[in-house]
């Protein structure tokens, strides 16, 4: 098979991919396998063997992260029963005195989008959003356009989210590096961003939604205790952080100490087992239960409300009902996580794409936008950021001998392309415009632009570490 032709083949596949989700409205998992089968014989493979690889592909991506995915979304539910989100926007709220408020949320989302899954996220932060929007009259314009971006770029970039750990795992990259310097790379991309689209997002008014704000006032000053969201029974902002901080640390402490201390060694040893990424959730979901029996009151009523029951035991709530909570919300992204997996199996076994990757590597394009410009397209082609993420990899991996860059460059790269013009095909640009009171118009100018504004600086970012050797 020719490159030519391959290329000619993964064009249909994406566009009948395409087709199948956003016309068909087929659900994507469907649709991934039967993309991934589509692939398989029109690469050559028999029924037989096709199906044999999706297995295949689909096992060992389910292997690397479906412990993972379980683990975050039942840290989600103790964040969003403690109150744990809406105590670390008031920490940024006072931290910034009041002012600039879009980015306390926003700032919220970034840190609770790295374990866990971005739509989760949106949910979380998208109450607490329209209660500043109400309380000092900012236009949802901005919340959305800050938040969506702030969840996002973790989203992309920050392992242990599933889409991004699954690509650092299929190209062997450090998980320490790559949490550092994604987190590095967020952080610049989200203040560029920021600092460019500000004013512009401000200038259309877009009031929040009624349900969220009933029985809100707007501040009757510009003192922060008269702006912050006061809830009975909250935690502190460092307890809320933690089960957040826990993992991400301990993940990134580990790889450093692989550099810096000496092989063998029983600190080695230690900080090894707790960075692995499977442990170091475990410890984030153990401080989480313990949050949540600190605030008990606090889990109790929130379960209370939820689902009317007012005298379920606590650690029923906390060992039973998080965790069947979070294996429902996990369901979804540990299925399209694996199935995109399969599909990415079946493009790099490819005899072909080693050859195409040569022709790719002699352009004169700089390496590091190839893993990008892929996953930009895959992004535009298919709306969703773990599906584009999986299936660029999987069409990179091969040429990675030619191409020259790490693998935490590579990781980044594609993390940093699937930021591209989130639209209409992607479900989370659905949630966001509900939850944020906008209609279609408004989810494209407001989601849509700064999510590219922050993939575009955060490849610039990326290249200029590349090029002065650091990653």
């Amino acid at each position: 098979m020719t490159p030519v032709l391959f290329l000619i083949i993964l064009a249909i596949a994406i566009a009948f991919l395409m087709l199948m989700i956003m016309k068909v409205k087929m659900h994507p998992v469907l649709a991934l396998f039967l993309t991934s089968l589509g692939l398989g014989l029109a690469l050559g493979n028999n029924l037989i063997d096709a199906v044999n690889m999706i297995n295949t592909g689909f096992g060992g991506t389910l292997k690397g992260i479906g412990v993972t995915i379980i683990l975050g979304s039942i840290l989600a539910m103790g964040i969003q029963d403690t109150g744990a989100a809406t105590a670390i926007s008031n920490f940024f709220t006072r931290l910034f005195r009041g002012r600039v408020l879009e980015l306390a949320p926003a700032l919220t989302a970034f840190i609770v989008s790295i374990p866990v899954f971005g739509d989760i996220t949106m949910v979380l932060t998208a109450p607490i959003a329209s209660i500043l929007s109400k309380r000092k009259n900012i236009s949802m314009s901005s919340m959305s356009a800050f938040i969506g971006m702030g969840l996002g770029l973790t989203h992309g970039l920050v392992p242990p989210t599933p889409g991004i750990l699954a690509i650092a795992l299929m190209y062997g990259a450090d998980l320490g590096l790559t949490i550092f310097w994604g987190t590095v790379i967020a952080l610049i991309a989200f203040f560029g961003t920021w600092l460019l689209l500000r004013s512009w997002a401000a200038k259309e008014w877009i009031a929040p939604r009624e349900d969220f704000v009933e029985g809100f006032e707007a501040a009757k000053s510009n003192k922060v205790e008269d702006i912050i969201i006061h809830e009975p029974g909250l935690p502190s902002a460092l307890m809320s952080m933690m089960p957040v901080l826990i993992p991400v640390v301990l993940i990134t402490f580990a790889s450093f100490a692989k550099v810096y201390m000496k092989d063998g060694g029983t600190t080695l040893t230690f900080f090894s087992s707790v960075g692995d990424r499977v442990a170091a959730l475990l410890l984030g979901v153990v401080f989480t239960v313990i949050l949540g029996y600190l605030k008990a009151d606090k889990v109790r009523a929130h379960h209370a409300r939820t689902t009317g029951k007012k005298r379920t035991p606590l650690k029923e709530i906390i060992l039973g009902t998080w965790v069947a909570r979070g294996l429902v919300v996990a369901l979804l992204p540990l299925l399209i996580t694996a199935m995109g997996g399969a599909m990415g199996g079946m493009l790099k076994t490819a005899p072909v794409v080693k050859e195409l990757g040569a022709i790719v590597a002699g352009t004169s394009l700089p390496p590091i936008l190839i893993p990008f410009l892929t996953a930009s397209i895959l992004m535009i082609a298919v709306g969703s950021m773990t599906t584009a993420g999986l299936t660029a990899a999987a069409i990179i991996l091969p040429m990675m001998d030619s191409l020259g860059i790490s693998p935490v460059a590579a990781t980044l790269s594609i993390g940093c392309g699937t930021m591209v013009l989130s639209h209409l095909n992607d479900s989370g640009f659905w949630i966001m415009t509900q939850f944020f009171n906008l209609n279609t118009t408004q989810g494209l100018k407001y989601l849509t632009l700064p999510r590219a504004v922050a993939g575009v600086i955060g490849i610039i970012a990326l290249s200029i570490f590349v090029s002065m050797g650091l990653i």
